[in-house]
């Protein structure tokens, strides 16, 4: 055992290269042990022990012991309360430091707060970088110094501020040789966690390091159409690279490299993406209150019906509402829902049939394999018009003007609402507007085999309106 050792604790950023904290603990260090801690604080709040992210991160720690154990390490696997299992393994290992890469979410700072504290007790130093993000905390900043509350005024800062060196990537390879070999080996199986397989494997979705290479790749050959093809559901125009970011796969500072150098209204279309991921996890990082009130303090004043039977109708894709139904059923079907999607689903939950905000984020957070606190708040806040930079309250998504515009076909209607498959053009975004003589041509009766809208969404905005506007007078008197 070398007095001159550390230990780097891998969380979300489960990858070899360009890893911040490993790199520092690599050159700092003559000895570096690396470790995973499967979270029971994190794993016993889940609602079901066949989760795909779950398998996701196992697939990941796996590709990630046998990169480190090429270069003669590998990957210590704990199980456990994070808080006392990583204290716990520095002590046994006899470190110097822990190193980690920061996390911006309120749970994760008061984990890191008492692992800190731990750590401090057996003199051990625990030692942490940036790594998820290109710009945190305070580095973009207002001309007041401020935090900024409004998105483009924040990518233009954010942009002046970009330079080089805040994309060259963390030197991890050159410094292998000084990586421990984790000792007595225990491979953890998804069993040994509480954990049963899942259907990740079936839907096609790429896992580890490779899987998120596999996917960059393929995406950058279709990247110069980025900005004409995202917003159509039924096409091939995502990155499908969010889980792989949520779990860091692959290096934020190399997309954002590969954007920047390629140019082109696609890419650029997709660096605004990237900043907006910055963006959100700023705002969380000042104003931990989003995660349970709205960014805009009024709007918690907001009246909601919070009916459990529209709640439930839409959860399970039985609104009548064919787009906001297709949504649905591909987030409870494979865990991933289309961004356009995401927020004409969350607009029609708020606005049309006036549930709370915050139990549709909660039903994304059971399900979104990609799901990240802060991503997930900021979008349910921007379509509930709660958030900063939020859509403005009175501009509401008509759920069937968004399926005419984004799925004029109804392509990706009939692929997640097959009931409705021979139902023409014309009708397929609203089908009750179908007369008897036309439901009986296509075999589709409404009500029988489709549900009638389970709102009327003229009538269901002009309530939304008059509420939020009541919420603001409360304000002002």
């Amino acid at each position: 055992m070398t007095h001159d050792a550390a230990l780097v604790w891998f969380r979300r950023d489960l990858r070899f290269a360009d890893h911040a904290a490993l790199s520092r603990a690599l050159q700092g260090s003559r000895a570096v042990y690396c470790a995973f801690c499967f979270d029971t604080e994190i794993l016993d709040a889940l609602p079901t022990r066949t989760d795909r992210r779950v398998e996701f991160i196992w697939h990941a720690a796996c590709e990630l012991d046998a990169a480190l154990a090429e270069r003669g390490g590998g990957l210590i696997v704990v199980h456990g309360r994070a808080r006392e299992e990583i204290p716990r393994l520095a002590a046994r290992l006899g470190v110097r430091a822990v190193h980690a890469n920061h996390d911006y979410e309120p749970a994760a700072k008061a984990r890191d707060a008492a692992v800190r504290a731990s750590l401090a007790a057996q003199g051990v130093a625990f030692v942490t970088c940036k790594d998820q993000v290109i710009f945190e905390r305070d580095e973009v900043r207002t001309a007041g110094g401020a935090p900024f509350a409004v998105f483009t005024p924040y990518k233009n800062a954010w942009l002046r501020r970009l330079a080089p060196g805040d994309l060259a990537p963390f030197p991890v390879a050159e410094h292998a040789d000084r990586l421990a070999p984790p000792g007595e080996r225990r491979d953890l199986a998804l069993a040994d966690i509480g954990f049963r397989p899942t259907d990740l494997g079936a839907l096609g979705i790429p896992t580890g390091m490779s899987g998120a290479r596999r996917l960059l790749e393929d995406f950058l050959e279709r990247i110069d159409d980025y900005h004409r093809r995202r917003d159509y559901p039924a096409l091939k125009g995502p990155s499908y690279l969010s889980v792989h970011l949520r779990f860091g796969t692959i290096s934020i500072r190399e997309l954002v490299g590969r954007a920047h150098a390629r140019g082109g209204r696609g890419a650029q279309t997709w660096l605004s993406e990237l900043v907006w991921r910055d963006f959100y996890f700023m705002i969380l990082d000042h104003h931990p209150r989003v995660v349970d009130h709205a960014f805009k303090p009024e709007f918690d004043a907001l009246e909601w019906d919070n009916d459990p039977v529209r709640f439930a109708a839409w959860c399970e894709g039985r609104t009548g509402y064919p787009l906001v139904d297709a949504a649905m059923r591909q987030l409870n079907r494979t865990g991933y829902v289309h961004n356009r999607l995401r927020m004409v689903a969350a607009s029609f939950l708020v606005k049309d049939l006036h549930v709370d905000w915050r139990r549709g984020e909660r039903y994304f957070a059971e399900r979104l394999n990609d799901f990240d606190l802060a991503a997930n708040n900021g979008g349910w806040q921007w379509a509930a018009s709660t958030g900063c930079d939020a859509q403005p309250y009175f501009r509401i998504f008509n759920p069937v003007a968004q399926s005419e515009r984004f799925d004029p076909q109804g392509r990706f209607i009939r692929r997640y609402v097959p009931e409705l498959a021979r139902v023409p053009d014309k009708f397929v975004h609203a089908p009750w507007r179908m007369t008897p003589g036309d439901q009986a041509a296509c075999g589709v009766t409404i009500g029988r085999d489709y549900p009638p809208p389970v709102v009327d969404h003229a009538a269901a905005r002009q309530v939304a309106l008059e509420r939020y506007a009541r919420a603001r007078r409360r304000k002002r008197d």
